[in-house]
Parts: structure tokens; C-alpha cells; sequence
């Protein structure tokens, strides 16, 4: 604990040397976080992330899941909000999105998306005024058919690049908001990663799609691009392949380019059916996190046997890894129904095997060895 305590000691004086006056986060026109609640502007600095005053951040917090499959967060995201903030006293919540509830093409929307948006802002607006940081997910997609095919998808399509086209202007350089370029992408080439070409999507069992769709996929790095050429410089988050889980592309030459904003944290998604024991983790992610920003963006489980290691309690361990690291996190979800889950039931109370601990956590309690 000592050695890695004062590698990342040697890091953020780095990264302090290297903040100078490169800082630069231009006020949103409008709906940006102000006041003594606004969380201060972040940039990534090396493999570190900073705020305005140099100091060092630890993103720590939960998914709210909802609003991808819903256009009203289920009559709960609101609480969900406040409960993850002053409760759980998460400062980071990361926002799972829909583009064709963004939109209005949800099935359940008739009114062109103005009250999903209109909900998305008040949502940034109250993140930004409790000194929580947000980071607005596109979680699901639609394979290029409006209406149709919503869902999760391999990659990013056209009709997510007007997404970002959309959104990142109304939420651009706003001190707490964070941009996910696209949740989990998986089952194509690092070259389709970065730069998007035409694919085959397979059939996803959880929803309605008749047979594989092929279609033009959209690269991280044009998603980027796009977000860049609105002015907004907000921090960019990308998973990497493997449903987020690998992060070996990116080292290997598949790294974004991003030389007009604040940077880029990469995201990994741990569960426990990666077939890898809680350590070969850890050894991929130290081997990340030496050159890379990282974010745990998606993580949990049960407080058990591990798959690969049934000595080891694998959500304990991770938990503690995380810590030691001082890798940012994110646990999946603060929802009833979106498994892992957090909560048992919709007063909060956080579930025995896995949101107990999290929220020891985040309120900054020891974990259990064992």
C-alpha cells in the first residue's frame, strides 16, 4: 500500500507541473452549474484528473438507470438524484440515455423528446447545484432506424452521431457534466472502434430484432469529433471493446485524439463472467491505468465466491482494489430492476450482497476482509 501510495503521490505532482495555465473551461451559454454548489471545472492531465484548482478527483458514485427504456425515469430519477447525492453521498452519477427517446421516437413519446430533454436538464441543473458531477451516457441505440431497434448495439450509428450533435451543444463546457460516448461496444475490430465501418449486429435476446441487422457503424473518434466541433470541451469518457472490459486496443494504437478539450477518461466494466479471476483484472488495469486515465464506469455483483476463484469474495475484492488504485467507479445501478442491483425497493434500501457495501464506501467506511 505504501509503494502504490506514493506512486500516486509522484502522479498528481506530474500532473500538477503539467496543469500550468493549459486549463481552460469556457462557461455554458446557458443551465450551467454556478454558485458555492457547482462542482469545479475537471481536465485530464496525464493519467490524472483535475479540477481548476489542480487538486486531484476521485470520481466515485452510481448509475441511475431508467431513462433509456423510459421517457420519464420511471416517475422515480428525480429521488433517484437526490437520494445517490445526499444519502449515498456519491459525487459522481453516471446517466444511461436513449437517442430515439432524445429525440421522441420512444413508442411511449408523442411529443418530439421536449419532455425527456427538458427532464435530462433538470437533471444536469440539480447534479450541478449539489456539487455532483454527471455523465451523460448514450446507453442505447437503434442501428440506423429511428423508432426502431432500440437497444444495445455492437457500436455507435449515424443516428447517434446526430445525437451528439444534439446534446452535447446544450450541456457544453457546463463544469459538471461529463460526455459517454457509447456504452459497451463490443464484437468488432479496434480499427471499427476508432474510425466506425459497416457490421453485422447480433441478435440481442432482451430485445425485438427479427433477424442480425447490418449497418454503418460510427467510430469513437468521430463521435468526438463531433462533440468538439460544437465548442463543447467537456471531459469525453470511451469504453473500450468487449462490452468496456478491454482496454488493450487502446494502448496498442487505438488511442482517441482529443487536442481541443479536457481529455479523455477510458471505461471498464467489471463483472464477474469475464472468465478472469478478480487479480488477472487488476493486472489489466494496472497495465491501463500506467498510461491511461481510467473509469470503472460499470461495476458489481454478489459478496461471493468468485466464478474463477470460488476461495475469493470477487465483489469485495474488486471494491478493495478499486480503493488501493484510486480508480474512479461507478456501480451498476441504483435501481430496483437493473441488475446488479443496488436497492430492493423504491425507499432505498440498499441490497445485502451488494449496495450495503457501496454505500459504506461512499461514505468513505472500511469494507469487510471477508
Amino acid at each position: 500500500m505504501r509503494t502504490l501510495s506514493a506512486i500516486f503521490a509522484l502522479a498528481v505532482l506530474s500532473s500538477l507541473a503539467a496543469f500550468g495555465e493549459n486549463f481552460a473551461l469556457v462557461p455554458a451559454p446557458a443551465l450551467s452549474a454556478s454558485g458555492m454548489n457547482a462542482p469545479l471545472p475537471l481536465k485530464v492531465v496525464g493519467t490524472n484528473i483535475l479540477n481548476s484548482r489542480g487538486e486531484t478527483v476521485l470520481l466515485r458514485g452510481v448509475n441511475a438507470a431508467s431513462l433509456e427504456w423510459s421517457s420519464d425515469g420511471q416517475g422515480h430519477i428525480l429521488q433517484t438524484m437526490d437520494v445517490a447525492i445526499h444519502d449515498w453521498h456519491a459525487n459522481v452519477i453516471r446517466l444511461p440515455l436513449s437517442q430515439d427517446r432524445w429525440f421522441g421516437h420512444g413508442p411511449e413519446q408523442q411529443d418530439g423528446g421536449e419532455a425527456y430533454r427538458a427532464l435530462v436538464r433538470q437533471i444536469v441543473d440539480y447534479c450541478g447545484t449539489n456539487k455532483c458531477y454527471l455523465i451523460l451516457d448514450l446507453h442505447w441505440s437503434d442501428c440506423n432506424e429511428w423508432g426502431r431497434n432500440i437497444g444495445q448495439h455492437s457500436m455507435p450509428d449515424t443516428n447517434s452521431l446526430a445525437f451528439w450533435q444534439d446534446c452535447a451543444p446544450v450541456f457544453a463546457n457546463n463544469p459538471a457534466v461529463l460526455y459517454d460516448l457509447y456504452n459497451e461496444p463490443h464484437d468488432v475490430s479496434w480499427d471499427v472502434w476508432l474510425n466506425g465501418g459497416i457490421i453485422t449486429d447480433k441478435l440481442d435476446p432482451r430485445h425485438a430484432m427479427s433477424a442480425p441487422k447490418i449497418f454503418e457503424a460510427v467510430g469513437m473518434q468521430q463521435l468526438l469529433d463531433a462533440v468538439r466541433a460544437t465548442g463543447a470541451k467537456n471531459i469525453i469518457v470511451a469504453g473500450g471493446l468487449d462490452w468496456a472490459y478491454d482496454l488493450s486496443g487502446i494502448l496498442d494504437g487505438h488511442r482517441l485524439s482529443d487536442p481541443h478539450g479536457n481529455g479523455v477518461i477510458y471505461a471498464n466494466h467489471c463483472y464477474d463472467n469475464k472468465h478472469d479471476s478478480v487479480e488477472a483484472w487488476i493486472s489489466k488495469m494496472e497495465i491501463a491505468s500506467a498510461k491511461l486515465p481510467v473509469i470503472v464506469t460499470e461495476f458489481g455483483g454478489n459478496a461471493g465466491p468468485s466464478r474463477m476463484a470460488p476461495e475469493d469474495n470477487w465483489l469485495l475484492h474488486v471494491m478493495r482494489s478499486l480503493d488501493e488504485h484510486h480508480w474512479s467507479w461507478t456501480a451498476w445501478d441504483l435501481h430496483t430492476a437493473a441488475k446488479p442491483n443496488l436497492i430492493s425497493d423504491w425507499d432505498y434500501t440498499p441490497t445485502p450482497y451488494f449496495g450495503v457495501y457501496v454505500k459504506q464506501a461512499l461514505a468513505g467506511g472500511a469494507l469487510p476482509e471477508k
